[in-house]
């Protein structure tokens, strides 16, 4: 993978500066370290989950949807077909013949000559009673009003005067209780709210406003003297304790780090290279000789192993022969 992408032909590079090459480079080395695993790890689920839907998914989807058909749909297609249909269109028809047809007789030919001849009854009556209404009994109203709307009037006057009576004592009433509650209710309920309420009442607004001016005021100088107070103890926490544990940091633990890594680790780390590469070397040495003295019994058990025949590579021969020791690029050519 190229990590460093080109331009396109035509377009011309802008100066960038050793600093820019050299951050750019790591940056896309430790990303492209960081996202292969991630994306490899994504590639695996996606072709398992692919794998998974081709081979277990679908085909479980497509037998329980063929089940389904098979227990649920057509059973209900046919019951619907062969059985409701056929027995709806036989009730329906059933239901014309018993029901539709003799209703429909019934009202075409008893009642509808029955309704009209019940309508002519209905409208003889009517026409009766209207003459009725007409000849006889508005005379008689007439008559009646005559004889009783004097009775009517002295019986209106009557009411008229029992109800003014009234009025004027339900006033009267209402009049007198209304004094009696204004003077012994009102009056002091209104001397009492102009004369004691309301100076109690600004007396308690002024003190309780010069209470809360006076919280406020206190609040903010509590919170002057705590920031006064917290910056001393932190720069007191600062002279006690952080300046005198950088000092020790700085002039104590970095020099005897530097001399332990110098004098301790360092040389340590060196020993132990030593010894790791004696090790290896001592441990190659053995097997080079257990692998020899283990050729040399093959030999003196079963003699030398038979030579294969030379087989004509057609290599090229001469200066132009490429081995391993060589090359043609024009980097490592000699």
């Amino acid at each position: 993978m190229d990590l460093e992408k080109r331009p396109p032909q035509g377009q011309g590079q802008g100066p960038e500066g050793c600093l820019v090459v050299a951050i750019r480079i790591p940056v896309r080395i430790v990303v492209l370290v960081l996202v292969v695993p991630v994306r490899m790890v994504w590639d695996a689920l996606v072709v398992a989950g692919r794998f998974l839907n081709d081979t277990v998914l679908r085909p479980v989807g497509r037998a329980l949807e063929w089940v389904a058909r098979a227990v649920f749909v057509w059973p209900l297609v046919g019951l619907w077909r062969y059985v409701v249909v056929p027995v709806g269109k036989a009730l329906g028809w059933l239901g014309n013949v018993l029901l539709v047809i003799p209703a429909v007789w019934t009202y075409q030919y008893v009642l509808t000559p029955l309704g009209h001849a019940l309508a002519w009854a209905a409208r003889g009556v009517a026409a009766g009673l209207g003459w009725l209404y007409a000849r006889v009994l508005t005379p008689i109203g007439h008559a009646v009003m005559r004889v009783l709307t004097p009775v009517g009037q002295a019986i209106v006057w009557c009411a008229k005067g029992i109800g003014w009576i009234l009025g004027m004592a339900v006033t009267g009433i209402g009049t007198g209780l209304y004094w009696i509650a204004r003077v012994l209710f009102v009056l002091p309920a209104l001397a009492l709210w102009r004369w004691v309420l309301v100076p109690v009442g600004r007396v308690l607004a002024v003190v309780a406003r010069e209470v809360g001016d006076a919280l406020g005021h206190a609040w903010r100088i509590a919170g002057r003297i705590s920031l006064a107070v917290g910056r001393a103890l932190g720069t007191l926490f600062r002279w006690i304790f952080v300046e005198p544990v950088r000092w020790v940091y700085r002039t104590v633990l970095t020099p005897v780090g530097h001399v332990v890594r110098d004098a301790v680790l360092r040389p340590a780390a060196e020993a132990a290279r030593s010894v790791g590469r004696a090790t290896r070397l001592a441990l190659a040495s053995a097997r080079e000789s257990v692998r020899q003295a283990r050729a040399d019994f093959r030999r003196m058990v079963f003699g030398e192993p038979a030579r294969a025949e030379a087989v004509d590579r057609r290599e090229p021969t001469g200066r132009e022969t490429r081995t391993l020791g060589s090359s043609t690029t024009a980097l490592t050519k000699d």
